[in-house]
């Protein structure tokens, strides 16, 4: 049975990370559907733009493959297509995931691929929108890409396109202090010189199951 919780700013199972990141706009109520237990995970954010080198895609799945013998719960909107397949990898290799759609979640239809994760506690959706708010638009992915890397420890970029959406966020999200990594590869060099920390497939494990910092590296892949 999906139950949904609703969590109200001053409940004690309101994320604290929310007010501290959300300097505003900061929601009064959040809504959940699913494990609540999984926000007290480490958390990995995923954020990639829509278009994506085939190069990042091979090396962003098989960075996905890795965690399925981890403990790193993944966040995200999981709205782009290479998003998608990401959370595609993630519900196969049994990881724990939350979802942060773009809309309420109120009265939302589940679809069967996510049923069994949600039966075995392994799948918590959660939203920052109102009942009324139930479409999806460009300002709620925005305020739903924040809210889902507000309540990330760890933010994971593959690709960002030169001066996108993407790569606004993630200036903002540095600006929080927050750690941030992308993929050792040519079309991430812009990333880089943003001082945007590497990481690579064969590191990626290591890196996301550690409280050590994140290795970087020198040699930027073809």
């Amino acid at each position: 049975m999906n139950i949904t919780t609703h969590i109200n700013r001053d409940n004690s199972l309101y994320p604290k990370s929310l007010q501290k990141f959300l300097t505003k706009d900061i929601p009064d109520k959040i809504t959940a559907i699913g494990n609540i237990e999984l926000l007290n995970n480490k958390k990995l954010a995923i954020f990639c733009s829509v278009k994506c080198p085939g190069s990042v895609i091979v090396q962003t799945y098989d960075c996905m493959k890795f965690l399925k013998n981890s403990e790193v719960t993944v966040i995200g909107g999981f709205h782009s297509q290479i998003e998608q397949e990401c959370l595609s990898i993630l519900l196969r290799c049994k990881s724990p995931i939350i979802i942060c759609p773009a809309r309420s979640i109120k009265n939302m239809r589940i679809k069967q691929e996510y049923q069994q994760p949600l039966d075995e506690g392994r799948l918590l959706f959660i939203s920052l929108f109102t009942e009324k708010e139930n479409r999806i638009s460009t300002q709620r992915a925005d305020a739903r890409n924040h809210f889902a890397a507000a309540l990330a420890d760890i933010i994971f970029v593959p690709h960002a396109q030169p001066k996108g959406k993407t790569e606004k966020l993630c200036l903002e999200i540095a600006g929080w202090g927050k750690a941030i990594f992308t993929l050792s590869n040519t079309y991430n060099k812009h990333l880089i010189s943003l001082g945007i920390k590497v990481v690579t497939p064969s590191t990626f494990l290591s890196t996301t199951t550690s409280s050590i910092a994140w290795d970087t590296y020198e040699n930027i892949e073809e």
